[in-house]
Formats: structure tokens, C-alpha cells, sequence
């Protein structure tokens, strides 16, 4: 069992395995330390067995860029923010 957070290259291994499986397999792992957005991607390129699209699969590699950088969380946050208070975050 892993303990705390994985490392970069540990998320980046273990999303190259889960792409490689939704683009030649159809299926998805859960318990991967990849982040919902990122999981969402690569349901769709699963969902779309045997005839993944490059627009689905770069859409999984931007996902997954986005929670490298962090991009995917900040927006996460605001978004969260703007739904209990109603207001932008600055």
C-alpha cells in the first residue's frame, strides 16, 4: 500500500498505464492517484473502444498536464468558491 502523495513520477507512469489500457483495452483503474478531471478523460477515450480519437487522448494529456501544474486544482477551487458564496475568486 502506498503512503502519502505520489511522486511526479509515479503519477506519470501511472497515467501512461491507464491511457495505454482505455486506448487498447476500453478500461479504466481506479485507485490510480490521478485526479477526477484526469479520470474523466480517460473514461471518455475508454468509452470511445476501439476508436479512440487524437482530440479524446490529447484531451486526457492536457487533463493530466493540468493536474501536474496544478492548474486543474486552482480551478477546482474557484469554481467551488463561486458555488458557496457566489462571488469570483480575486
Amino acid at each position: 500500500m502506498r503512503r502519502g502523495r505520489p511522486t511526479k513520477a509515479q503519477l506519470e507512469q501511472s497515467f501512461d498505464r491507464a491511457l495505454l489500457r482505455s486506448i487498447a483495452e476500453g478500461g479504466i483503474a481506479s485507485g490510480t492517484g490521478l485526479d477526477d478531471e484526469t479520470q474523466n478523460t480517460l473514461l471518455a477515450v475508454a468509452r470511445a473502444y476501439p476508436n479512440a480519437t487524437d482530440e479524446l487522448v490529447e484531451a486526457a494529456r492536457r487533463a493530466f498536464a493540468g493536474q501536474l501544474d496544478g492548474s486543474s486544482t486552482a480551478r477546482w477551487r474557484a469554481e467551488k468558491h463561486h458555488r458557496l458564496t457566489g462571488e469570483q475568486e480575486q
